[in-house]
């Protein structure tokens, strides 16, 4: 979602790396292109100017140690008063003492409030007996859209029966199923408009009046824009919110009233949707998207994603290498498990740096997604055992039909088999204890990124 944000950081701070030390005209120099690349992220322009002005307070102090140069340190600053603007640290959903924990799931229509109530729900299952409530009686399918995802996620449902049309009694009734089924959880999925009117406002304040919740979160696309701000004020006012989820953070949209949406409010961000699965739901954290914004990476969302690798295709990965075995079924399971940790692009974005190197590895700046890998997992699945075990016998027949089978080309798979000898030598330098693996040679000379 901050691409371009985090594209025109960057050239930001590739201005101040020639200097040795910073001057209040260099400082000021590069404030103006931040206010100017925060604005057409679409932050707040009070929020933007409060955060420039921190942000020069601190640049031009004089106290800064001799080791440090000047593009370290005015990025340091940024990182730091994006953490502060976005909130210093993770904001743990409350638990109740005693059950049941209610949760009132609150937005307008379509912000994702009813995916949201059942990724939550799969994110509690872990320790807790969640039940999802259907509340929303008024659009069309609601209560059935939830069913089906609760149903797909295994996760206990409660809806109203056909014809209802009080939603109290909905909440009355989801209150006795929770403590006959010992649901511990109860997660409120409420009707939503296209603005904020009193009458919605009415319906949840009801609502909670009848089933208090613990938690109160107000389910926001992120790439509403400075909207998000407003539509969060009004029903903080009514609501006294506790939380916010950001829904739709891998989005292509400038995504800048997310920054702002909780310094502005007082009401911290708790979770952030980055994704459609039922899974792609993250505990915010305000250090980890500052890191993104700066091109800095994300090492703990990179070693989440790697910890939730299939651990038995790990072994045998693993297995192969150990024994120097490396063939195109180690090389499938490479490929199905990159697949699994989400858009390669958005994954190699969490490595520190690589943004800065992207460019030059992919060629030209073209962009890195999964379409190679499903490529070359199409023309290995194509192959015969035999083959896959032992590329060597691979000829020009074979390399015909393996193209036919997998809808490709001759040429598709001559680059592939080339890119498996050079990974062999990779694995097989790794395997002995060798050093110094040549990366422009891993990724093709600096061609487009093959796998």
């Amino acid at each position: 979602m901050f691409e371009a944000l985090k594209d025109k950081l960057e050239s930001v701070f590739s201005k101040l790396r020639s200097k040795g030390k910073l001057s209040e005209a260099d400082v000021d120099l590069a404030l103006r292109e931040l206010r100017k690349s925060l604005l057409e992220a679409d932050v707040d322009l009070k929020v933007v100017k409060s955060l420039t002005e921190k942000i020069r307070a601190r640049a031009v102090q004089l106290d800064v140690l001799e080791s440090i140069s000047a593009v370290q340190h005015v990025s340091t600053v940024v990182y730091e008063e994006l953490v502060a603007l976005m909130g210093e640290e993770p904001a743990p959903l409350s638990i109740a003492p005693k059950p049941p924990t209610v949760v009132l799931m609150a937005g307008l229509q379509g912000g994702g409030k009813t995916t949201t109530a059942v990724k939550l729900a799969l994110r509690l299952k872990n320790g807790h007996n969640p039940l999802v409530v259907a509340c929303d009686l008024r659009r069309a399918a609601a209560v059935e859209q939830l069913r089906v995802l609760a149903e797909q996620s295994k996760i206990a449902f409660f809806g109203p029966v056909s014809g209802e049309t009080d939603v109290l009694k909905v909440v009355e009734g989801a209150s006795r199923y929770a403590e006959l089924h010992m649901n511990d959880v109860i997660i409120l999925d409420t009707a939503g408009r296209l603005h904020a009117d009193s009458e919605l406002m009415d319906e949840l304040s009801d609502i909670a009046k009848v089933l208090p919740p613990h938690e109160t979160l107000l389910v926001l696309d992120a790439m509403t824009g400075q909207e998000a701000v407003r539509v969060a004020e009004s029903f903080h006012k009514t609501l006294k919110l506790t939380g916010l989820v950001l829904t739709k953070m891998d989005g292509d949209a400038r995504g800048g009233g997310a920054l702002a949406v909780s310094s502005v409010t007082g009401v911290p961000v708790k979770f952030a949707g980055v994704g459609e699965g039922s899974d792609a739901l993250e505990v915010f954290d305000a250090r980890r998207m500052a890191g993104r914004i700066m091109g800095m990476g994300d090492v703990q969302g990179l070693l989440e994603k790697v910890q939730s690798i299939d651990a038995l295709s790990v072994e045998k990965m693993a297995g192969g290498i150990k024994s120097k075995e490396f063939n195109l079924e180690t090389l499938l399971l490479q490929f199905e498990q990159i697949e699994k940790m989400g858009p390669l692009g958005k994954v190699l974005d969490m490595i520190p740096g690589f943004g800065r190197i992207k460019n030059s590895v992919a060629g030209g700046g073209a962009d890195i997604d999964n379409s190679a890998i499903t490529k070359n997992k199409a023309i290995i699945q194509s192959m015969t055992y035999a083959e896959r075990r032992n590329p060597a016998i691979i000829k020009g027949s074979r390399r015909r039909r393996i193209a036919l089978g997998s809808g490709t080309s001759v040429q598709a798979v001559n680059k592939l088999l080339a890119q498996y000898e050079q990974m062999k030598k990779l694995f097989k330098t790794f395997s002995s204890g060798g050093k110094g693996v040549n990366l422009k040679s891993m990724f093709g000379g600096g061609r487009k990124f093959g796998f």
